[in-house]
Parts: C-alpha cells; sequence; structure tokens
C-alpha cells in the first residue's frame, strides 16, 4: 500500500520538477523512490524465500536468484547514485540573478518548494510563499528560498546517507547467507555479518528525522522496512541453528 503511495507522490512532484522536461536521470530520479521500492520488494522476497522457504536448490534456480538480485542491486545504485548527484548539485548550487522577489516568477511555469512540498507559483499566491530575496532552482522547474534550501540540503543528506546504509545492512545479509550456505556459522567474516546489525540504529535515527520534518509515511514505511529485514536476521538465525544441530549430531559418539 505505502509503495502506491509513493508512485502518486512521485508522479505529482514530477508534474512540478519536470515540467520542462529534463535527461533520462532526472526522469529515473524523479521516480526513483518508485524504483527503489520496487528493488527492496523483490530483494525482502527473495531473502525470504532463501532464508525460509527453499531448502533445496538447482543450478536453474541458484542462477534466476543470481539474475533477480542483480536487477534489484542495479536500481538500488541507481538510487544511490541519484541521490549522490542530488546531493553534490545542491552543494554547488547559485541563487537566481537578478530575482529578488518569488512573485519574479509568477506566471512562468515555475514551482516553489519547500521540505518536499510543491506549489505552482502565480501572481495570486506568490506573495504567500516567501519573504526571501535569494532564490535557487533546486530542479529545472522548482525553486526554494534559502531557508528551504537548507532543509533541501540536509534531507538529501539523509536521503543519501539512508540509501547506502541500507545497502551496507543487505550485503551484511548477503554475506552471511553466503557463510551459511556453507554451513559456517562462526568465525570473522560471521562476525562481520553480526555487526551489520549496529546499522539499524541509523536506520532508526532516519525515520525519527522525517518524522520530525513531518514525513510521517516515510517514517512508517522505514519502520515497517526495518521490522520485515529483523524477520530475515531471525530465519537467519533460526537457519544458523539448524546448521549447529546438525553438525552437533554429525560428532555425536554412539553408544558403545
Amino acid at each position: 500500500m505505502n509503495w502506491i503511495f509513493y508512485i502518486r507522490e512521485d508522479f505529482l512532484a514530477a508534474q512540478h520538477t519536470l515540467r520542462n522536461g529534463g535527461t533520462l536521470l532526472d526522469w529515473t530520479s524523479a521516480f526513483g523512490t518508485t524504483l527503489d521500492e520496487a528493488a527492496w520488494f523483490g530483494l525482502l522476497f527473495l531473502f525470504e524465500l532463501e532464508t525460509y522457504v527453499l531448502e533445496t536448490w538447482n543450478r536453474a534456480l541458484q542462477w534466476s536468484f543470481l539474475a533477480a538480485r542483480g536487477v534489484c542491486y542495479l536500481f538500488l545504485a541507481h538510487t544511490v547514485f541519484a541521490w549522490a548527484v542530488a546531493f553534490v548539485d545542491l552543494q554547488n548550487i547559485e541563487p537566481e540573478a537578478g530575482i529578488t522577489s518569488v512573485c519574479d516568477f509568477a506566471d512562468r511555469g515555475v514551482s516553489f518548494t519547500r521540505n518536499a512540498e510543491y506549489v505552482l507559483i502565480d501572481r495570486d499566491n506568490c506573495a504567500g510563499l516567501s519573504d526571501g530575496t535569494a532564490f535557487y532552482f533546486v530542479d529545472n522547474s522548482a525553486v526554494t528560498d534559502t531557508a528551504g534550501l537548507k532543509v533541501e540540503r540536509r534531507s538529501a543528506w539523509f536521503d543519501l546517507q539512508d540509501a547506502v546504509t541500507w545497502l551496507l545492512v543487505v550485503l551484511a545479509i548477503e554475506l552471511g547467507v553466503w557463510l551459511q550456505e556453507r554451513n559456517i556459522t562462526g568465525g570473522p567474516l560471521m562476525l562481520v555479518s553480526h555487526l551489520g546489525r549496529a546499522f539499524y540504529a541509523v536506520l532508526l535515527i532516519d525515520a525519527a528525522y522525517w518524522a520530525w520534518m513531518g514525513h510521517w509515511l516515510w517514517a512508517w514505511d522505514q519502520l515497517l522496512w526495518i521490522g520485515g529485514f529483523w524477520a530475515i536476521e531471525h530465519n537467519m538465525k533460526e537457519w544458523r541453528d539448524e546448521i549447529d544441530q546438525k553438525g552437533q549430531a554429525g560428532h555425536t559418539v554412539p553408544p558403545a
């Protein structure tokens, strides 16, 4: 259900940010959250199958999982790249020359944005949008003022950091899966996999930030994803216990 809301949010925002068109990256970035969510759904489904449902594997199934994972990671890599580009662009942005009032953009097909909210600027609403004197194009057809730019930069950092943190979480799980498929339940590499759980604390901070900014859907969605991956972690633990039990049974000395 949240994914449907994200599609709607991305579509509505794109009507403001891409009104004058854009590059392929602009378009995929505009729908970056939608694509990102789809990739995470795919990965979560694959992890659930691999760590809980499937017990036997054949070569065709292994290659199918590998291909599906590759597609998911391609979309996730796109998210990190798109958010990184947005973050860097916002650091280097300059105010529009010759503009001293938001009303200078009225009826020019430009929207005013702050905290991911967009309003098309016209003569009737411009005076109430901002009393700033410096304005910045944060998208090719959306501007914000100095206060809004601070919010944009801070939120862009949280977006980028969150995307990277989630990748670190999933890579830690991937490492654990790789080890347990080889009946390895201990050692330094498994410890590294376990340390990946520390990243959940960062993700909870991100959820708190979005709630503080009034984006309750984003915060709630973050908590749902954390819960979903905790379920995967639980499956991993049960799998490790099974491996350890089989190992102990195999080393049991039969009675004389």
